[in-house]
């Protein structure tokens, strides 16, 4: 079983974080790592920067130039991984697109990620049809691929997701992008079942999740929330970062009240 599979338990609501590496600097990233790990988050979710980062909205995208503008590469990314990993246990899985992956090599990227203790891979612009050949990379080198769903999948490709996919599988709660928001799909919970019907794999609810309340909903019917836009808005905001511990302890805390 992998260390992914561990954070989840029946009853249990897990806490997934997103940071993209390097902003607003790397210093900044380890250190907001290190205190979502000690403020209740299960996961931490690292974005290594990309130019045309298709599936993120305006937060992301500006923080993913920054970081390339500050010169982090995809070996930086790495690096900055393996420092994370040697503060805390938490579990740390790459979100990135496939193009930087693809230059770096298929096979030199997994050993490096697992070498550096990252645990799983979720390329938002590689559908599984043509995720073979980095699959069995990442098979080889203990890395869980983790495919995302939205709202708009097909019958057929949940099944083909739920048959492909290790850890958990990433539900997209609305079709778009990634971006705070006020209200989460009316549709939401319909989905939910959907692909709960078809796979025993965990799923985990992300895209829009900004407040304890919508969290709150989600810990009803899925087995993680993931949130991300929000939590770069508050390290913008408050470079002390204790908005962000506040916040994540207050979604910790609701979480826990769902089991």
């Amino acid at each position: 079983m992998s260390r992914i599979q561990n954070i989840f338990r029946p009853g249990y609501r897990v806490l997934i974080a997103y940071l993209t590496l390097g902003y607003p600097s790397l210093e900044a990233t380890i250190e907001a790592a290190v205190l979502l790990a000690g403020s209740g988050c299960d996961l931490i979710e690292l974005g290594i920067p990309f130019s045309d980062p298709l599936a993120d909205g305006a937060t992301i995208q500006k923080a993913s130039y920054q970081a390339l503008k500050r010169g982090v590469t995809l070996q930086v990314c790495l690096e900055t991984a393996q420092e994370i990993k040697r503060r805390i246990a938490t579990p740390l899985v790459f979100m990135g697109y496939y193009n930087p992956i693809l230059n770096f090599g298929l096979e030199a990227f997994c050993h490096s990620a697992n070498r550096a203790g990252v645990d799983g891979l979720i390329v938002p612009d590689l559908p599984p049809e043509e995720g073979e050949e980095l699959e069995a990379n990442m098979k080889k080198h203990g890395l869980d691929p983790i495919y995302l769903l939205s709202p708009a999948s097909s019958e057929e490709r949940i099944l083909l997701v739920a048959q492909r996919s290790r850890g958990f599988i990433y539900l997209v709660s609305l079709t778009g992008v990634t971006g705070a928001r006020q209200s989460l799909s009316q549709g939401l919970e319909g989905f939910v079942q959907r692909v709960r019907e078809k796979t025993e794999l965990p799923l985990c609810v992300g895209f829009g999740i900004s407040s304890s309340e919508q969290a709150g909903r989600v810990a009803r019917i899925a087995d993680g929330v993931i949130v991300g836009s929000r939590l770069i808005q508050l390290i913008e905001e408050d470079s002390s970062l204790s908005s962000l511990k506040s916040f994540v302890r207050s979604l910790r805390e609701t979480l826990d009240q769902y089991h």
